[in-house]
C-alpha cells in the first residue's frame, strides 16, 4: 500500500505542476467571464441600431395605425410613388415602404424598397405590424375585438405534489431532471477526459521505456492502480478549483460591470412576441409575466429544497468515484496493450460503447419513465450505472435499488481491476507487436 500511496503522489504532484493543467484550470473560469461580459461589449459597439421607415399608404387602411417604436420609426408621406422614391433617395431612411390601393380581403402588392438589400429582421417585424392591424380591422368589421379574444384565452398551471410518508412536497419535473442530467453529465465528462489521461500516459512511460525501471521497484498492479487513483485526485482537483474560481469570477464580473440578472424565460419570451409583432408589451401584461415569473423562481427554490441534496450528492460521489475507477482501469489496460495511440481504436470502441449508450438513453428513455424496467436495468449493470442512476436518484430511487447497484458497481470495480491487471502485467513490457482480442484473453491466463 505504501508504494501505491508514492505512485499516487507522483502521478499527483507532476500532473499539478504541469503548464496544460494550470492554464486550463485558470483559463476555463476566463472563458465563462468572457462570455458573461462579451454580449454587451458587442451591443454597445453595435451603436444606434434604430430605424427609419417611410410610409406611403394609398389604402388609408393605415394611417395613423403603425406606430413608430424605440428603434423602429414610421414616417408617413404623402404623393405618388415615384415621388416617394425620390424622397427616399435623397434621405438616410433605412427603407420606403409601399401600400397600393388595396382591401382587407385581398391585401396583396404591399412592397418595400431599399438601397441595399433588406434586413430580414425588419421585414418580418413590418409584416407582423401590418397583419396585426389589417387583423384588428377585420375583427372589428365582424363585430369583435382583439381584448375580447383576450380575455378568452386560460393559462393554466398544474402543481405536482409527492405524497410520501413524510407528507407533501411540492416538486418541480424540471428541477428534478436538471439535477439528475448534471451529475450525469459531469461523469460522463470526468470519464471520458481522464479515463483517456491514463491511457495516454501509460503509453508513453511504455514507449519511453522509462516503465521498465519503475517495474523494478514495484509490481505491476500497484503501478496501474497508483496512476488510476493519482489521475483521480487531479480529476478532482481540478473540479473543485473550477467550482471555486467560477464562482470568484462570475461575483466579479458582475460586481465590475454591474450585469443585471438575465431574463427569465418568461420574460424572454414575452420580449420576443413582442418584437415578432412590432410592439411594446402591455404593461399590465408584463406585470403578470413578472409576477408569473416570480412565481416561478419560488416553485423552482422550493423544489430544490425539497430535493434530497444529501443523497444526491452522495450518490454523486460514489457513482463519480467508482465509474472513473472502472473504466479508468479498462483504459489503462488498453494503454498497457498497445505501443501508440493509433492502436488503441479497436479496444477504445467496446469499452465506451456502454457510456456512450447510458448517456444518450438518459434523454431519451430515462427521463420519459425514470421507474421502467430499461430504467432499471441500466441503472443495475455497473458499465451504465453511474450515468443512468444519477439520472434516478432525484427522482426517487427504493433504497434496495441503490444498494443493489452500488454493490454491483464496487464488484464490477474489483473484476474490471483484476482483468486490467492481468492484461497490464504482461502488455506493460510488450512491444512491437499488433495486438488481437485472442492475444488478449491469451494473456489472462498466463503466469509471470
Amino acid at each position: 500500500m505504501h508504494k501505491i500511496w508514492l505512485i499516487v503522489q507522483r502521478e499527483y504532484i507532476t500532473r499539478v505542476r504541469k503548464k496544460s493543467f494550470i492554464v486550463m484550470t485558470l483559463v476555463t473560469p476566463l472563458l465563462l467571464a468572457v462570455f458573461m461580459v462579451l454580449p454587451g461589449l458587442l451591443i454597445a459597439m453595435s451603436g444606434d441600431s434604430s430605424e427609419t421607415i417611410m410610409l406611403l399608404d394609398e389604402s388609408g387602411l393605415f394611417a395613423n395605425k403603425l406606430e413608430s417604436k424605440n428603434d423602429l420609426k414610421i414616417v408617413p408621406i404623402t404623393g405618388t410613388l415615384e415621388q416617394a422614391k425620390q424622397i427616399y433617395k435623397e434621405t438616410d431612411n433605412t427603407a420606403l415602404l409601399y401600400i397600393p390601393n388595396i382591401t382587407l380581403d385581398n391585401p396583396t402588392g404591399i412592397r418595400i424598397f431599399s438601397k441595399k438589400n433588406t434586413n430580414l429582421q425588419t421585414k418580418v417585424r413590418l409584416e407582423n405590424m401590418l397583419e396585426k392591424e389589417v387583423e384588428n380591422q377585420r375583427l372589428i368589421a365582424s363585430g369583435l375585438n382583439r381584448e375580447l379574444l383576450k380575455n378568452i384565452k386560460a393559462n393554466i398551471s398544474v402543481a405536482s405534489v409527492n405524497l410520501g410518508d413524510e407528507g407533501e412536497k411540492d416538486n418541480n419535473a424540471f428541477v428534478t431532471s436538471g439535477a439528475g442530467v448534471a451529475g450525469a453529465f459531469v461523469i460522463y465528462f470526468f470519464i471520458f477526459l481522464y479515463g483517456v489521461q491514463i491511457m495516454r500516459g501509460i503509453i508513453e512511460e511504455k514507449t519511453s521505456r522509462i516503465v521498465e525501471v519503475i517495474i523494478s521497484s514495484v509490481k505491476p498492479f500497484q503501478l496501474m492502480m497508483g496512476k488510476i487513483l493519482g489521475i483521480a485526485a487531479v480529476g478532482l482537483t481540478q473540479f473543485l478549483l473550477w467550482v471555486v474560481l467560477s464562482l470568484i469570477v462570475v461575483t466579479g464580473v458582475k460586481s465590475a460591470f454591474d450585469i443585471a440578472p438575465a431574463p427569465t424565460p418568461m420574460e424572454q419570451l414575452a420580449a420576443g412576441q413582442a418584437a415578432a409583432a412590432g410592439e411594446a408589451p402591455d404593461q399590465e401584461e408584463v406585470a403578470a409575466q413578472k409576477d408569473g415569473a416570480s412565481a416561478m423562481v419560488a416553485d423552482t427554490l422550493t423544489a430544490i429544497n425539497n430535493l434530497n441534496l444529501p443523497l444526491i450528492l452522495g450518490c454523486f460521489l460514489f457513482y463519480f468515484l467508482g465509474g472513473y475507477l472502472l473504466y479508468g482501469s479498462l483504459f489503462g489496460a488498453i494503454g498497457s496493450a498497445v505501443d501508440n495511440e493509433t492502436d488503441t481504436q479497436q479496444f477504445m470502441f467496446p469499452i465506451t460503447i456502454p457510456l456512450i449508450l447510458s448517456f444518450i438513453l438518459s434523454y431519451s428513455l430515462v427521463l420519459k419513465n425514470p421507474d421502467g424496467p430499461v430504467s432499471f436495468w441500466l441503472s443495475i449493470i455497473p458499465f451504465t450505472s453511474p450515468i443512468v442512476m444519477m439520472v434516478r436518484v432525484p427522482f426517487g430511487v427504493p433504497a434496495w435499488q441503490l444498494v443493489l447497484s452500488m454493490s454491483l458497481l464496487v464488484l464490477g470495480f474489483i473484476f474490471t481491476t483484476w482483468l486490467a491487471s492481468r492484461i497490464y502485467r504482461v502488455g506493460i513490457l510488450m512491444y512491437g507487436k499488433k495486438i488481437s482480442y485472442k492475444e488478449l484473453s491469451k494473456w489472462l491466463f498466463y503466469r509471470i
